[in-house]
C-alpha cells in the first residue's frame, strides 16, 4: 500500500500552516465548521473536476458553468446584482456568482462540505415552521414551504435537504471524541439580517435575497467570506463571554443518546412522521417530496435511487433528463441529485427490477406517508398523485481493485487534517493502522494502542464503530456504496487510541414520592425499573421535591432506564427522566459568572417555546432548561458545583416563586449559595419585574440586548416571607370541611391575598386550565380579569366577620372589607400602588428589604378597579414582621398570582430566612445630544 500525507491546505483544517499554525489565507470554520479548501481532486481518477468546466483558479468542490438568465439574480460572495444577464452557476449546489467573482470564492460546495467538517457534530431538528426570507444551507435556495431549523445552531434547511445536511452544529461540550482546548469561530453562512455589517470592512454583509456572508454562532461576529480570512481563528465569545458556559467546562458522554436528549428538548419538539427517519444513521428521507412540475414532451422523468437502503425505505429523488440524452448525460444528472461530483466513470445506472418497482415495502411506505416527489429545483406544495409514474433506476458503483482511503487523526493537536492511503482486497484495518501512524508522527507507539473507527456523520446522529482487526477495507467500503452512496460520502474513517473509555451518565429522575430515605428510594426504582446493582447507584437524594440523581457505568443501561423511566408512573405520578452534563468547575475561566436560564413554556401567551430556541442559540443549551421538564432542580444540580453564577427566570410571579423557593431548598448543596436573579417577565401581572425594573411583560426585545441587560444589573435585596398554612376542622360550622388537610408551608416575595382578591385570581385560574389555547396574549388575560371582575360586582361576604388577624401578637381590628392583601412590594395587580403614595406618621415608607409587610384591605371589586386605575388607595390596616390569620371557614387564597381554596384554620406568615438577592436592571443613561452626524 502506497501511503502519502495530503499536501497543502487539504491537510489542515487548522485555519493555519500545518507547522507553524499562522492564519492561512482561508479560514477554518471552527468547531464543527467548514475549512477552505482548494479544487478537489476526485479518489483515484487522477483529475480535477472543477477546474476543467471554471475560467481562473478553481473554487472548492464547485462544478460551474456559464449561464445566461432570464431574469436579474444576485451573486452569493458579493450579493450585488448579476449584469448582462449573464453568470457562473455550479450544477451541484446552485451556487451564483459573477466571473470576477469567480476567483475569491472560497464557500465550499455541497458535494464536498461533508468531508471538511472539523468535528462532526449532529444537529437538532425542531418541528416545521415557515421562515420568511430565510435560504437552505444546502441547495441555496429560499425557503417558500415549511421548512426545519436547528434547535441549537442557526442552520435552515428544506425537509428533502436534511438528509445532505453536514453534521456540523456547535459542538456545546466534551464527549470523549476530538475534545479540544482553544474554540475556535464557528461560522454558519447567510441568513444575516438585512443591516448586518462587516466586522472586518464595516460594508453591509447580509442579505435577504440571497444566502451570502458568515456569522459566528458563538460570539456573534458577522463578516462577508472574504473577510473571514482576516479575522484570528480563535473565538473569545464576544460580549456575552462572562455569561456562556464554555464548552470546554462541559461533560457528556453522550453515546446511546440523541441531540434531543442531551439537550433536554421536549419530544413535543420532534418533527413529526414524514419530516424525518429514526433510521441508524438519524437522517430524513431522501425524496424531495416537492411537487413535480409539469412534465414537457421532449424531457422524461426519472426516479433515482442511491442504494439498497434507499429501495428498502422508498426514499428517491426525481430528476428530469431529456428524452433524448445518452446514458452518459443521465448518469451526471443522478449523481447531481445526490450532490456527488466523483468521477461518473465508477457508477453505472441500473433498472430497479420489475418486482420491487410494482410492489417494493418502499413503495408502499412512500404512498402510506403522501409524501410526493418532484423534480429537482422545482418549489411549491403538491398533492401525491401529482408524481407521474416514471421509470426507477439506482446508481451503482462499479467494482474496483483498489480505492483511496483518508484517515483522519482522532485528536486535533496534529500537523495535518487528514491522511490518504490506497487499500487494495487485502487490507486491513490493522494493516491501515501500522500504514498510518508513521504518517502522523507516532511511529513510536504501538499499533496495538490504536484502533480504526469508522463514523457515519448523519444530520440528526453521529454514529461512531469500531472497526475490527481483520476487516478488510475495500469490502467494506464497497458495502456502504451499496448500501448508500450518500451515506458514503458521509463516512469518514478516524485513527483513535484504544484506551477504555469510563462510562458514567448522569440520570435526573422526578416525580417520586417526597420525603423518603437512599434505600426507599432505591427500592423504589428497584421495583419500578429493576435497576441493576453494579452499574447503577443513587448519587444525589432531594428528597423533599421527590427527585433522585442516578449515576449509570454502562451506556446501554442508562439508555434503558431513561426510556422505561419515561413510560413509568408511581404511585399514579408519571416519572420525569433528563440526561444531565457534568460542569467541570475547575476549568472555569476567573471571570467567568454563568447565567443559568429558566424558561417557562407557558408563560407569556406561550412564547416562552420560542425563547428556549433563542436562548439555546445565544448561550450555551446546557445552562437553558425548560421548568415544565423537571422544574428548576435540574438546573440547579448542575450548577451545583459552580462558584459563582447568576439565574434568569422567564416566566410570571408564580414562576419566580417557583425558582426561588427550589433555590431556598438547595441552598445548603450551591457551592453559590446565594446567586442573584434576573427576571424577563412573561406572566400577566409581572408586579415583581415592574419593581426591579424588567418591564410590565416581554413583547419581542432583542435577546442579546436582554442578556446584556442581565450582565449589567444592579444587585438588590428583596424579603422573603414563609406562610405557614395550619388548617383544622370548624367545630360543627355550617361550612365546615370534612377532610383535613396536612400542615403545609409556602414562600412568599409579592403578596397574599385573602378574599375577592384571591377569588378572582382563581376563577381566572380555573378558566385558563379549561382551555389553555385561548390564554395566549396578556391583553387576553386581562380581558378575561375584567369579566370576571364585572361578575363578582354584586358579590359581598363581609370578610371582616370570617377572619381574625393578629399582628405581632397583637387583635387588630379590622374594617368592613372584603379582601385582605399583604404586600411586600410596591407594586400589585400589574403595577397598581396598594398602599399609596401619601405619607403616615403610623407606619414607616416601605421598603422591599426592611423586613415588614404592609397590611392593606379592599371593598370590593370597584374599589380594586379604582386602586388599579390611580383613583383611589387600599385602606391601611398595619404594617408589622408576623401576622397571625384566623379563617373561620373556607376561603380563597392566592401567594404571587398563585390561587386555592384554604380550608378553615391559621395562616401564619413570618420572615424567616436570608433576605433573596434579586438583579434590578440598571438605568438607562441619557444619551447626549451632538451633531447631527454624530446622531
Amino acid at each position: 500500500m502506497a501511503a502519502a500525507a495530503e499536501p497543502g491546505p487539504r491537510a489542515w483544517l487548522g485555519g493555519g500552516s500545518p507547522r507553524t499554525g499562522s492564519p492561512a489565507s482561508s479560514p477554518d470554520l471552527g468547531n464543527g465548521g467548514r475549512a477552505r479548501l482548494g479544487p478537489r481532486s476526485e479518489p483515484g481518477s487522477g483529475r480535477e473536476r472543477v477546474g476543467a468546466r471554471t475560467p481562473g483558479p478553481a473554487a472548492p468542490g464547485h462544478t460551474f458553468r456559464k449561464v445566461t438568465l432570464t431574469k436579474p439574480t444576485y451573486c452569493h460572495l458579493c450579493s450585488d446584482f448579476i449584469w448582462g444577464l449573464a453568470g457562473f452557476l455550479c450544477d451541484v449546489c446552485n451556487f451564483m456568482s459573477h466571473e470576477k467573482c469567480l476567483k475569491q470564492v472560497k464557500t465550499p460546495c455541497t458535494s464536498v462540505a461533508p468531508s471538511l467538517v472539523r468535528v462532526p457534530v449532529a444537529h437538532c431538528f425542531g418541528p416545521r415552521g415557515l421562515y420568511k426570507r430565510k435560504f437552505c444551507a444546502v441547495c441555496r435556495k429560499s425557503l417558500e414551504a415549511p421548512a426545519l431549523r436547528c434547535e441549537v445552531c442557526e442552520l435552515h434547511v428544506h425537509p428533502d435537504c436534511v438528509p445532505f445536511a453536514c453534521s456540523d452544529c456547535r459542538q456545546c461540550h466534551q464527549d470523549g471524541h476530538r475534545d479540544h482546548d482553544v474554540h475556535h469561530h464557528h461560522w454558519r453562512e447567510g441568513n444575516l439580517p438585512s443591516g448586518a455589517r462587516c466586522e472586518v470592512c464595516r460594508r453591509t454583509c447580509g442579505s435577504s435575497d440571497v444566502l451570502a456572508g458568515l456569522r459566528c454562532e458563538w460570539c456573534g461576529v458577522q463578516v462577508h467570506t472574504v473577510c473571514s480570512a482576516a479575522l484570528a481563528p480563535e473565538c473569545s465569545f464576544g460580549r456575552l463571554r462572562t455569561m456562556v458556559l464554555p464548552p470546554g467546562c462541559v461533560r457528556l458522554l453522550s453515546r446511546n443518546f440523541s441531540k434531543m436528549h442531551c439537550f433536554r428538548i421536549s419530544e413535543s419538539a420532534v418533527p413529526e412522521h414524514g419530516e424525518g427517519d429514526p433510521a441508524a444513521d438519524g437522517s430524513a428521507p431522501a425524496c424531495p417530496g416537492r411537487e413535480v412540475p409539469p412534465q414537457e414532451s421532449n424531457k422524461q422523468t426519472l426516479r433515482i435511487f442511491d442504494g439498497s437502503d434507499a429501495v428498502h425505505r422508498g426514499h428517491f429523488r426525481v430528476i428530469s433528463v431529456p428524452r433524448l440524452a445518452g446514458s452518459e448525460e443521465v448518469l451526471e444528472a443522478a449523481l447531481r441529485a445526490y450532490y456527488i461530483t466523483e468521477d461518473p466513470g465508477d457508477f453505472e445506472l441500473q433498472a430497479l427490477p420489475a418486482a420491487l418497482r410494482s410492489g417494493d415495502p418502499g413503495a408502499r411506505a412512500q404512498a402510506q406517508s403522501g409524501g410526493a416527489a418532484e423534480a429537482e429545483g422545482s418549489r411549491g406544495p403538491g398533492p401525491p398523485d401529482s408524481v407521474p409514474v416514471a421509470e426507477a433506476q439506482i446508481i451503482r458503483a462499479l467494482p474496483r481493485t483498489q480505492d483511496v482511503l483518508k484517515v483522519y487523526p482522532a485528536w486535533l493537536k496534529v500537523g495535518v487534517a487528514y491522511v490518504s492511503i490506497r487499500v487494495t482486497a487485502d487490507s486491513t484495518a490493522r494493516m491501515v493502522v501500522l500504514e498510518v501512524l508513521p504518517l502522523l508522527g507516532r511511529q513510536a507507539e504501538g499499533p496495538e494502542s490504536f484502533q480504526l473507527v469508522e463514523v457515519l456523520m448523519g444530520s440528526r446522529q453521529v454514529q461512531r464503530t469500531v472497526l475490527a482487526d481483520e476487516e478488510l477495507l475495500l469490502d467494506r467500503l464497497r458495502d456502504i456504496r451499496q448500501t448508500s452512496l450518500r451515506q458514503m460520502n458521509q463516512t469518514r474513517f478516524y485513527l483513535a487510541e484504544s484506551r477504555p473509555v469510563a462510562p458514567r451518565v448522569s440520570l435526573f429522575i422526578g416525580g417520586l414520592p417526597p420525603g423518603l430515605s437512599l434505600q426507599e428510594y432505591s427500592s423504589l426504582l428497584d421495583e419500578a425499573v429493576a435497576m441493576k446493582a453494579g452499574l447503577v447507584s443513587v448519587s444525589h437524594v432531594y428528597a423533599s421535591q421527590g427527585a433522585v440523581v442516578l449515576d449509570a457505568a454502562c451506556f446501554a443501561e442508562a439508555e434503558r432506564l431513561y426510556m422505561l423511566v419515561k413510560d413509568t408512573a408511581v404511585q399514579g405520578r408519571p416519572l420525569t427522566a433528563l440526561v444531565l452534563p457534568d460542569v467541570l468547575h475547575t476549568k472555569l475561566p476567573p471571570d467567568c459568572c454563568p447565567l443559568l436560564v429558566f424558561v417557562n413554556p407557558k408563560s407569556g401567551g406561550l412564547k416562552g417555546r420560542d425563547l428556549l430556541c433563542s436562548f439555546r442559540k445565544l448561550l450555551n443549551p446546557h445552562q437553558v432548561f425548560e421548568l415544565t421538564n423537571g422544574g428548576p432542580l435540574p438546573g440547579l444540580h448542575v450548577f451545583s458545583q459552580v462558584p459563582r453564577f447568576r439565574v434568569l427566570v422567564c416566566g410570571g410571579d408564580g414562576t419566580v416563586g417557583w425558582v426561588l423557593s427550589a433555590l431556598e431548598e438547595t441552598r445548603h448543596r450551591l457551592a453559590c449559595p446565594e446567586p442573584s436573579v434576573a427576571i424577563l417577565p412573561l406572566g400577566t401581572g409581572n408586579d415583581l419585574g415592574r419593581v426591579l425594573r424588567w418591564g410590565a411583560g416581554y413583547s419581542g426585545e432583542d435577546l442579546f440586548s436582554v442578556l446584556v441587560s442581565v450582565d449589567e444589573a444592579d444587585a438588590v435585596l428583596v424579603d422573603r416571607w414563609t406562610i405557614l398554612l395550619d388548617a383544622h376542622e370548624a367545630n360543627g360550622t355550617e361550612n365546615s370541611m370534612a377532610d383535613l388537610e396536612p400542615p403545609k408551608i409556602v414562600q412568599m416575595s409579592n403578596y397574599c391575598g385573602i378574599g375577592i382578591d384571591a377569588e378572582l385570581s382563581l376563577d381566572f385560574h380555573q378558566a385558563r386550565e379549561e382551555e389553555p389555547s385561548k390564554f395566549t396574549s396578556r391583553f387576553h388575560n386581562k380581558g378575561v380579569y375584567v369579566r370576571v371582575g364585572l361578575q363578582k360586582m354584586s358579590h359581598s361576604r363581609s370578610l371582616h366577620r370570617e377572619i381574625r388577624l393578629q399582628v405581632e401578637q397583637q387583635e387588630v381590628e379590622l374594617p368592613s372589607i372584603e379582601g385582605l392583601i399583604f404586600i411586600n412590594i410596591p407594586s400589585w395587580g400589574s403595577g397598581a400602588d396598594l398602599w399609596g403614595p401619601d405619607n403616615d406618621s403610623r407606619f414607616e415608607k416601605p421598603r422591599m428589604d426592611d423586613g415588614l409587610l404592609e397590611v392593606v384591605g379592599v371593598t370590593g371589586v370597584m374599589h380594586m378597579g379604582q386602586v388599579q386605575g390611580g383613583l383611589r388607595s387600599g385602606i391601611r390596616i398595619a404594617q408589622g414582621a408576623y401576622f397571625r390569620v384566623t379563617l373561620l371557614k373556607a376561603t380563597p387564597v392566592q401567594v404571587d398570582g398563585e390561587p386555592w381554596v384554604q380550608a378553615p384554620g391559621h395562616i401564619i406568615i413570618s420572615a424567616v430566612g436570608p433576605k433573596v438577592h434579586m438583579l434590578r436592571k440598571a438605568k438607562q443613561k441619557p444619551k447626549k445630544a451632538g451633531t447631527p452626524k454624530d446622531a
